[in-house]
């Protein structure tokens, strides 16, 4: 199939490139997202393969099907962007990638919680200006402590294999339990109960209608004081603003974000010699407990690989009138 690649970058096409040997798509690799002002370039092609914050709203969507697109292969897991109404009554299919490498976005998670606990971020700077003092690096042992996970799909269950291997003591939420964290030792409570009693939280479910801004203020509230918060799933999950005020107050000790709820506007590109117009992106990155990195969880070579092979076999079995078990539209 002509497939038009929306909001590539070199990882990407390196990893497409390899795997498409196996294919044979016609694959062109566009550098910017695409929106209703971009939709125009999707035209002579079959299918369009879109990116986690490329927009595919109603406006968008009727564009791209006046065009003749009928497929639209999304090469990650979260699709809150698409709006699969619009597209079933478009005619046009949407698949997706649901599990690329859960370990991937385990590993760092992980890492999230080790730089903010142990300070590593600030003491990587501060040696590099010969400043060797300790003085504010103080940590905590996380053996023994009390994590509360919300969301215990693949990921979820990855994480917590890694917790479990750090000896903490483990709570979910999910309307949904699953049999292998229980396997896992993991106990399942309400999100209340994760709330009081966590020393640390980590989320890992999908953005839905219900759960937007679940952690807000009420929910701040109601967690132990210096609580350690990371959230390596969809930014829309967490209230920034109600977070700036948490960490004033030190209700949050530290916060690890490689998620934003307005990230389409600054994360996957260079803008290090721009003006950051966002205000509640500006302050948050100001505060020294607060640990950002640019939706780059999912960013390893296995990964990569894995959503290259997944996005490329599902366009095949389309393309072959076939179903590949990752379609969005039934």
């Amino acid at each position: 199939m002509k497939v038009a690649v929306f909001s590539t970058k070199k990882y990407d096409q390196k990893s497409f490139e390899i795997i498409n040997d196996n294919y044979q798509h016609e694959l062109t690799y566009f550098d910017f997202r695409l929106t209703v002002q971009t939709a125009k370039m999707a035209q002579g092609f079959e299918a369009v393969c879109a990116f986690v914050n490329d927009d595919l709203s109603q406006p968008v969507l009727e564009a791209l099907a006046n065009n003749g697109i009928r497929l639209i292969a999304m090469r990650c897991a979260g699709f809150d962007k698409v709006d699969l109404e619009a597209a079933k009554q478009l005619g046009i299919q949407v698949v997706r990638v649901p599990a690329y490498s859960p370990e991937a976005i385990a590993e760092h998670t992980l890492g999230l919680m080790l730089s903010l606990n142990r300070r590593i971020h600030r003491a990587y700077q501060r040696t590099r200006d010969a400043n060797f003092s300790l003085e504010g690096l103080t940590g905590f042992n996380f053996h023994g402590k009390t994590v509360g996970v919300i969301g215990t799909g693949k990921i979820g269950i990855a994480t917590i294999r890694i917790l479990k291997g750090l000896g903490m003591n483990i709570l979910a939420y999910d309307p949904y339990e699953n049999p292998v964290a229980i396997e896992l030792g993991v106990t399942y409570t309400s999100l209340d109960e994760i709330y009081r009693q966590s020393d640390v939280i980590t989320l890992h479910c999908p953005m839905t209608q219900e759960n937007h801004h679940m952690l807000n203020a009420d929910a701040f509230a109601k967690m132990r004081d210096g609580v350690m918060i990371v959230n390596t799933s969809r930014g829309e999950l967490l209230n920034s603003k109600d977070a700036i005020e948490a960490l004033k107050s030190s209700k949050i000790g530290s916060l690890g974000i490689d998620v934003y709820e307005n990230e389409k506007d600054l994360f996957f590109e260079d803008k290090s010699n721009d003006v950051i117009k966002d205000d509640v992106f500006r302050r948050l990155s100001a505060c020294h407990n607060v640990l950002f990195t640019g939706h780059q969880a999912f960013l390893t070579e296995e990964a990569l690989g894995n959503i290259a092979d997944t996005t490329l076999n599902n366009i095949t079995q389309y393309a072959a009138g076939n179903t590949s078990g990752n379609e969005l539209i039934q």
